[in-house]
């Protein structure tokens, strides 16, 4: 064998995976299908500005040690993530809060917010929420659910609200103060020059080969290595013996516009069900530039099909039922460690890969891994 660690995927948890194991002496090669690193995550210069290539990306967490270790990587700026939502030309804040209340309603204190929601709550009769939209009723009343999230929702996700499980509405931040900041999260930022230069730096010293698409040649990568970690599809890796898993793909429309200031934020959703896009995403606020031109991406989510692109799984009963069967197999895969979003059919944001990436290294030195 000629590595220790094939490493399937040169994203957040490969890049990862892959430096803990180099900075312990271990021989690792990470091989990625695409023609660049960094997953979908990558971010590519544009007229001076770091574009994000496959939609918004903004590091939060909570975890300080996930937080000081991409700082050994990157210099983060203080980017707070606060996008608006545009609904037929009125401009309302997100997270839902204090300005989002009072352009609603007109209202101007907490208790005046709280009693209109707990009216409209009360009216639709909503006690134990069982779908996504009673769990935004019972959250922030009718009226909001309406105008900002059910037809936002539907196209993000190509399905009603009444058939989306509750959970996913859960992580939508509600706060009865007059705060911007999308996320509740100690640390926050984006680091300066590109996920691209962080991702790089990870993986600094370490073999890297693109435009390689592992499961096209299974076996001779696998003679290459003692073990291998996979960070795609985990029902791909099994051929979809037991049938695709859900997942959504999302399409960008990606335009140089001859002005510097396009709409004046990083992120306007769109929630009207007419417009045919999610969101626009202009690159430059993310670094707060000041380039003579500006670059927008229109972002449209779409049901993935084979030969596209999954990005985040449909963790619906069905395809969690699904890959509670793939992951009975994949247990089975003793030379194969699953990982990341795709790998583990979560939902996870960066943090948390990283978090887990570098749990697995540590089960890895410390267990049966390679010794």
């Amino acid at each position: 064998m000629q590595y220790d660690y094939l490493i399937v995927g040169a994203g957040l948890f490969g890049a990862v995976f892959a430096r803990q194991m180099r900075d312990a002496g271990k021989s690792v090669l990470v091989i990625d299908q695409r023609n660049h690193i960094g997953g979908n995550v990558y971010t590519e210069e544009t007229e001076g500005i770091q574009v994000h290539k496959y939609g918004a990306h903004i590091f939060h967490t909570n975890d300080s040690n996930v937080w000081q270790y991409v700082n050994r990587f990157a210099e983060f700026n203080r980017y707070t993530n606060s996008p608006v939502a545009n609904y037929h030309g009125e401009i309302y804040s997100l997270p839902f809060n204090m300005y989002t209340f009072n352009r609603m309603w007109g209202i101007v204190t907490p208790d005046e917010a709280e009693e209109r929601i707990r009216q409209q709550r009360d009216a639709a009769r909503i006690t134990a929420p069982k779908n996504l939209e009673e769990q935004a009723i019972s959250l922030v009343g009718t009226e909001i659910y309406e105008k900002l999230i059910k037809g936002y929702t539907q196209k993000q996700w190509g399905r009603p609200c009444r058939e989306l499980p509750a959970f996913i509405i859960k992580r939508l931040p509600v706060r009865f103060t007059y705060d911007n900041n999308y996320f509740d999260a100690r640390y926050q930022g984006i680091p300066i020059g590109g996920y691209t230069k962080m991702v790089a730096k990870m993986l600094e010293g370490i073999e890297v080969r693109l435009g390689e698409d592992y499961l096209n040649r299974k076996s001779d990568w696998d003679s290459l290595a003692e073990r291998t970690v996979y960070t795609g599809p985990v029902d791909r890796y099994f051929g979809y013996s037991l049938g695709p898993l859900g997942y959504r793909s999302v399409r960008f429309e990606t335009e140089v516009m001859e002005t510097d200031n396009y709409q004046g934020n990083a992120v306007v959703n769109y929630t009207d069900s007419e417009t045919p896009y999610t969101r626009i995403i202009e690159h430059k606020h993310f670094e707060f530039g000041n380039q003579p031109k500006t670059v927008i991406s229109r972002e449209y989510s779409q049901e993935w099909q084979p030969g596209t692109e999954p990005y985040y799984p449909v963790n619906d009963e069905k395809n969690n039922a699904l890959y509670a069967r793939y992951k009975a197999l994949a247990d089975k895969e003793s030379r194969v460690i699953f990982g990341g979003r795709l790998g583990t059919y979560r939902y996870f944001d960066m943090d948390a890969v990283i978090a887990s990436a570098l749990e697995a290294t540590q089960r890895e030195l410390e267990g049966d891994g390679v010794q």
